[in-house]
C-alpha cells in the first residue's frame, strides 16, 4: 500500500532568504519522493509562518511553494492541510484553486487497518487559554471581514506580527519535549483505541509509546532548525525521516 506522508511547522517565509530557499528545495524533494513512490500527504499545520486569504488577491511570496502543491495534487496525490497556529485562516483558495484540502482541528484518518488522530496541536489540552482566545479572535469571520477589508499589505503586515506574538506566546523549549501534547494524547488513547496521535507544534521531534496497547505520540519536529523532518507510515512501520 502507498505510504502516508506528514510534514509540520515548516513556517516558510519566516527566515532569510537561503534558509527559505534551501527549505523550498527540500519540499521539492520531498514531493518528487511522494509523487514518485504514491501515497498521501498531510501538512499539519504552520507550513507557512503567516496567511490571510483574500477575495482578489494572493499574498506575495510564496509563489514557488504553491506552483509546487498545485503540481503535486495536480498529480493525482491527495493532499490535506491542516490549520495550523499561523494558517490564521485558509480560506478557499487551496480547495479551489489547488485542489488541496483544507481542515481545521484534530482529524481521523484510517489507512491500512491503522487510526490515525492527526491534529496541529495548537489549543489542544488543558490550560494556555490566551492563545485559545487569540485563535478565536483572529479566526472570527467579523475579524477576518475587517482585516481583508484593510490594504493588502497592511493586513499582511498585521499577519506577520499576529505570526510574531504566536510565537513569542507559546512555551516552547525546542530543547526538551513540553508535556501538554503527550499528556493530551496519553488522556486522548484513555478514551479511545488509536495507533498513532500526529501533531506538530511544539517543534520537538519524538516517538513515544502512551498506552498499554500500544497507541503512539508522534511529533514532527520543525524545519526552522535545517533538519528537515517529515514522517511516514509504510510496509507497517511509522518513521520520522529527514529528506
Amino acid at each position: 500500500m502507498p505510504g502516508l506522508y506528514f510534514v509540520s511547522d515548516v513556517h516558510l517565509g519566516l527566515q532569510e532568504p537561503l534558509a527559505e530557499r534551501q527549505k523550498l528545495d527540500r519540499l521539492e524533494v520531498l514531493f518528487s519522493t511522494i509523487r514518485s513512490q504514491g501515497g498521501e500527504l498531510y501538512l499539519v499545520g504552520d507550513i507557512l509562518d503567516y496567511w490571510m486569504e483574500y477575495r482578489l488577491v494572493i499574498p506575495k511570496g510564496f509563489t514557488r511553494f504553491i506552483c509546487m502543491l498545485s503540481e503535486l495534487a495536480r498529480s493525482g496525490i491527495r493532499v490535506t492541510y491542516l490549520a495550523g497556529n499561523h494558517d490564521f485562516y485558509l480560506g478557499r483558495y487551496f480547495d479551489d484553486e489547488l485542489g488541496v484540502r483544507t481542515l481545521y482541528g484534530l482529524q481521523e484518518v484510517r489507512h491500512d487497518g491503522k487510526l490515525f488522530l492527526v491534529a496541529h496541536g495548537d489549543g489542544l489540552g488543558e490550560g494556555d487559554h490566551g492563545y485559545k482566545f487569540f485563535a478565536r479572535f483572529v479566526r472570527n469571520r467579523f475579524n477576518l471581514g475587517l482585516l481583508t477589508g484593510f490594504h493588502p499589505d497592511l493586513a499582511t503586515a498585521l499577519m506577520k506580527k499576529f505570526s510574531t506574538l504566536s510565537r513569542h506566546h507559546k512555551p516552547i523549549d525546542t530543547k526538551a519535549e513540553p508535556k501538554r501534547l503527550i499528556e493530551y494524547a496519553t488522556a486522548l488513547a484513555r478514551e479511545q483505541v488509536f495507533d498513532y496521535f500526529v501533531c506538530g507544534h511544539n517543534h520537538a521531534a519524538r516517538m513515544e509509546t502512551v498506552s498499554e496497547s500500544g497507541s503512539t505520540y508522534v511529533n514532527l519536529g520543525t524545519w526552522i532548525e535545517g533538519q528537515y523532518p517529515y514522517g511516514v507510515y509504510e510496509n507497517g512501520q511509522f518513521q520520522i525521516r529527514k529528506v
